[in-house]
């Protein structure tokens, strides 16, 4: 293992304590509890937005919080799910009278905890509802939808929310809208090597260095098919067609594209694959509104890549579009 740690058991902590002094401005901790990450602004009278999961997936979770997206995040040891405890203090700091929503992975150590929080906060009369995320098209067939897990493409639910969240909509309205963003993305995605945690000290699963694994989890669970490794553009035309196919698309539909390098692929090959997306989604006369590139949802230092798509109609589309500002995403206001 070479990584640039001090103790392992020390890993989480000080990753969140250099985060907290490098963005200041933008993020603080609840109860000086590391684990609880809160904005460092907050709006009186706005729908407050948490979600929380394990460390080793920067920038998922805690890189969200801040303006236009979430209000907070309770974090894990790597791979591993907070506390409900912790997520009921995240609940109280960002409350602000309009309720909160939970959105998360579908993941049963979150979904459990998750629910305990929310029984805790209903005992001291603050509102919460959950939007639970899973898009990965590969965890599970078309039909079974509720048993996918939540990948990457969760950042699309978290901006569009936060986006109507600011917009001081209530709270039945951020979770519908929430709802919508999730029922409308679709992710797959590959690995080519696995990654080592900290405190296990080796690699997460094996793979031949000519081998690669389509559909792989963010945590190393299994995909839907191991072999010889491929071209990028016959490894995105296989991933694409698994994503098109799910929904379905229509020529003619609008689409925001986010291509997720898994913490080892440097952006070099993530915009060769999006070269053959751009051609798949051009030949079926599906228009892209905006193509993200980049670290969204990693596994440490996993080599592979995801691929996630937001269908869009007006409102996701508008909401899409407004400004955000955490301490690793930002956006301005895009055109129309």
């Amino acid at each position: 293992m070479k990584k640039f740690i001090n103790k392992a058991a020390d890993f989480v902590n000080e990753m969140i304590q250099g985060i907290l002094a490098a963005h200041p401005d933008k993020v603080k901790i609840v109860n000086n509890d590391l684990r609880c990450i809160i904005n460092a602004k907050s709006y009186k009278g706005k729908v407050g937005i948490a979600t929380g999961g394990g460390s080793g997936h920067l920038p998922l979770f805690l890189g969200y919080v801040g303006d236009g997206m979430l209000d907070g995040c309770s974090v894990g040891g790597v791979f591993q799910s907070p506390s409900a405890e912790q997520m009921f203090e995240v609940t109280k700091a960002i409350n602000q009278g309009a309720g909160v929503l939970y959105i998360y992975g579908n993941y049963g150590g979150d979904i459990m905890n998750f629910d305990m929080a929310a029984e805790m906060a209903d005992a001291e009369d603050i509102k919460v509802v959950s939007v639970v995320a899973g898009e990965d098209v590969a965890s599970s067939p078309k039909g079974q939808e509720g048993k996918r897990r939540g990948v990457a493409g969760i950042f699309f639910v978290y901006k569009c929310a936060g986006a109507a969240a600011l917009e001081m909509k209530n709270l039945d309205e951020v979770k519908r809208i929430a709802d919508k963003a999730a029922a409308n993305v679709r992710t797959m995605g590959v690995a080519l090597s696995p990654c080592i945690v900290p405190e296990v000290g080796k690699p997460s699963f094996s793979i031949g260095e000519d081998e690669m694994e389509l559909g792989m989890g963010i945590h190393g669970e299994p995909g839907i098919e191991r072999g010889k490794l491929k071209t990028a553009d016959e490894t995105v035309q296989i991933m694409m067609d698994k994503i098109l196919e799910d929904l379905p698309y229509s020529s003619g539909d609008e689409v925001a594209v986010l291509v997720n390098g898994l913490g080892a692929t440097p952006k070099e090959e993530l915009y060769v694959m999006y070269r053959k997306i751009a051609e798949i989604l051009n030949g079926k006369s599906i228009k892209v509104y905006k193509a993200y590139l980049g670290e969204y949802a990693t596994s440490m230092e996993m080599a592979g890549a995801s691929i996630s798509l937001l269908k869009l109609d007006g409102e996701l589309k508008s909401l899409l579009a407004k400004p955000a500002n955490t301490p690793f995403f930002e956006q301005v206001q895009l055109e129309g």
